[in-house]
């Protein structure tokens, strides 16, 4: 296995959603299918194609996750310049491990992408701001067998600096949420991205108590 490598002159040749999941079936940590892969799921189709799949799991249980891949997958992490790759195994104890790339040996191929998020015992936790929080059941959900992360929760993610593509996820996925869901998201969005243009959307610049979990209720 060679000592390292390039993050983009890899390419890609993403699992889909339940590959991972029997990939990653024997782990005894908490996992989910999160980014776009997780909205395309939650929605039950495609968006747009996807060059890329990610998990997330907590910092405390990545190592945890790591350890199931079987012979043949290797994990690899940033290094401290650009973009090269170095082995997990061979990173620095205090290393910012993120993102975790998995690879096939045999291919050359990046497989998987793993995020490192934050949460607590009861509690997913924004790492961006842990004023935001989600009770586990609400931000990781049970679709056909498949933990997978909340759509309201994935577009919090990609509010900071939406790209095109992130805005056609958006649009796609708000529509679709719950009273509730669309709520949080909404609220999220002015209280801690309110920079990102996304807010726009759910705000007036004359009136900002008009997103929909401020409204009162009409008689």
């Amino acid at each position: 296995m060679p000592t390292s490598v390039s993050a983009s002159a890899t390419a890609w040749a993403p699992l889909d959603p339940q590959a991972v999941a029997e990939l990653l079936s024997a782990a005894s940590v908490r996992w989910w299918l999160s980014g776009g892969a997780a909205l395309d799921r939650w929605l039950g189709h495609d968006i747009r194609p996807r060059p890329n799949i990610d998990v997330s799991v907590i910092a405390a249980d990545l190592a945890g996750l790591v350890a199931i891949l079987p012979e043949g997958l290797s994990a690899w992490v940033p290094a401290d310049e650009g973009d090269e790759m170095i082995p997990f195994t061979d990173a620095p104890a205090d290393a910012d491990l993120q993102p975790v790339l998995v690879r096939d040996d045999a291919e050359g191929a990046w497989i998987l992408q793993i995020n490192v998020e934050d949460g607590a015992p009861r509690a997913w936790i924004y790492k961006r701001d842990p004023r935001l929080q989600l009770p586990w059941d609400r931000a990781v959900l049970d679709i056909d067998g498949i933990p997978t992360g909340a759509p309201e929760v994935q577009l919090v993610w990609k509010a900071l600096r939406p790209r095109p593509e992130d805005d056609a996820d958006k649009d796609a996925v708000v529509a679709e949420l719950s009273d509730e869901a669309r709520a949080w998201y909404e609220k999220a969005i002015l209280s801690i991205h309110p920079h990102s243009n996304w807010s726009i959307h759910v705000r007036s610049p004359f009136a900002p108590g008009k997103a929909s979990w401020n409204k009162k209720n009409r008689t």
